[in-house]
């Protein structure tokens, strides 16, 4: 087993340490387990640099004594291994404090058929061949524009992951997923000063990567477009932030509905449900079966069948992301949500980008940003941005170091539109968003 695990003796694996849990004097117990096997190459300037096979383990074991729990995680799967793990998980549940909301599913809860996803498609590729494609798409990058002058590499992850999940309730059941990625990092120079940008994608399936050569490209004309930054004025103004970008925006909400930060007092939208978040038009859906989705799964990690559902509906904030334990913590039924949310979508608009810009007129266009300085607690947002500066619909310079500021409450109320360029490359799929009224800093003086 150790040489090599299929998705039966994952099944195999967790049932042995559910039978040691039970021997141990356990009165619950749940073992969660992944497993990710691949290869990732990188070559730079045009050069194989490395090829690294990688294997990984992460067995997760949960004992109950009564309401007090404790856990381990080894990544060890011999048998003397894993019963050493359960002893230990048990003697820590022994000593810990009792805790109401603790304890597996209701065993009623998990009683109900396991779908098949479409997550799981391994590229039959060696990895002499992903070397040759690597050294290829590099070179390409560096040969794209006489003002590249360096890379920063290129690479190609192929990823297969087992992941499993079983609890003394008698739910044991596994799947497998894959996920492969390219990317290519390159550096440009004009005069004195270099900017850098990438490109990448990542897919469930192999066959929906984008050529190298469409990777070579995107990522060169990325980092030219970066060349020649001038500054901005400090004023409010519309920003237009990328399908990339505006990702990481719903990404800032997604972080304040969980149901840790709701029951914890550490949310800017504690008592929000069935109240308008966002503009009355706007949607955001969760489809945890949505074939090749990466956030795709059939179970959560409490082993709760997934389960389509908005999050926001014309606006108004539905549900909070919930596991068994925050959902008893509130009183709440569990949103099937432990272990994160699965393929968020945000309807999109009918504009394409070039509409977009039309749209935001006079604007900022962010396409990246730095910082953690996101307050999801208080809502109050600033983060460094880099982008473009966008006069009548039109892209006119690059920009660098500047800062944007708001509140996230604002902020989400005050989408102007989103456009139809959804992001697939996520768990969050959204496209590009128009957010009025934010603050713009530079070191361009003020309006």
């Amino acid at each position: 087993m150790q040489q090599q695990i299929t998705q039966d003796n994952i099944k195999e694996l967790m049932a042995e340490v559910l039978a040691d849990a039970k021997r141990a004097g356990a009165t619950a117990a749940e073992v969660d387990v992944h497993i990710e096997t691949g290869f990732s190459a990188t070559a730079r300037m045009g050069e194989a640099e490395t090829l690294e096979y990688h294997r990984d383990n992460d067995i997760s074991i949960t004992l109950y004594h009564g309401q007090r729990s404790g856990s381990v995680s080894t990544s060890d799967v011999r048998s003397a291994s894993l019963a050493e793990a359960v002893a230990a998980a048990l003697r820590v549940a022994k000593h810990t404090e009792e805790d109401p909301a603790a304890g597996l599913a209701d065993a009623e809860q998990l009683n109900k058929a396991i779908p098949e996803l479409a997550i799981n498609f391994p590229w039959d590729i060696s990895p002499q061949e992903v070397m040759a494609m690597v050294e290829h798409c590099d070179q390409l990058g560096l040969d794209a524009d006489n003002n590249i002058v360096n890379s920063d590499g290129t690479s190609i992850n192929n990823h297969q992951q087992l992941t499993g999940y079983a609890n003394s309730h008698g739910f044991n059941h596994a799947y497998q997923s894959t996920n492969h990625s390219i990317s290519s990092v390159l550096v440009a120079k004009a005069d004195d000063q270099m900017q850098r940008d990438y490109y990448y994608y990542s897919a469930r399936d192999a066959a929906d990567l984008p050529s190298i050569e469409k990777v070579a490209e995107l990522a060169a004309a990325r980092t030219i477009q970066r060349l020649n930054p001038r500054s901005i004025k400090t004023g409010h103004v519309p920003v237009l932030f990328n399908a990339e970008m505006a990702r990481s925006v719903i990404n800032n909400f997604v972080s304040a509905i969980y149901g840790g930060a709701i029951y914890k007092q550490a949310s800017f939208l504690i008592d929000a449900l069935d109240k308008l978040v966002f503009p009355a038009w706007f949607n955001l859906q969760e489809q945890p079966h949505l074939a090749k989705g990466l956030g795709s799964r059939p179970f959560d990690s409490n082993g709760l069948l997934t389960y389509d559902k908005f999050f926001v509906e014309q606006g108004i904030l539905k549900n909070y992301a919930l596991s068994i334990y925050s959902g008893r913590k509130l009183q709440m039924p569990s949103t099937a949500n432990s272990g994160g949310v699965q393929n968020l979508i945000v309807t999109p608009g009918e504009l394409d980008f070039e509409a977009l810009l039309a749209e935001l007129g006079t604007g900022f266009l962010v396409t990246e940003l730095a910082g953690q300085g996101v307050n999801t607690v208080t809502g109050d947002y600033s983060r460094g941005a880099s982008g473009f500066w966008v006069e009548h619909g039109e892209i006119q310079y690059a920009v660098d170091e500047a800062t944007i500021a708001g509140n996230l409450t604002d902020m989400l109320k005050n989408i102007r539109c989103v456009g139809n360029d959804v992001d697939r490359r996520g768990k969050i799929l959204c496209p590009s968003m128009i957010v009025d009224g934010m603050m713009v800093a530079g070191s361009g003086g003020q309006e």
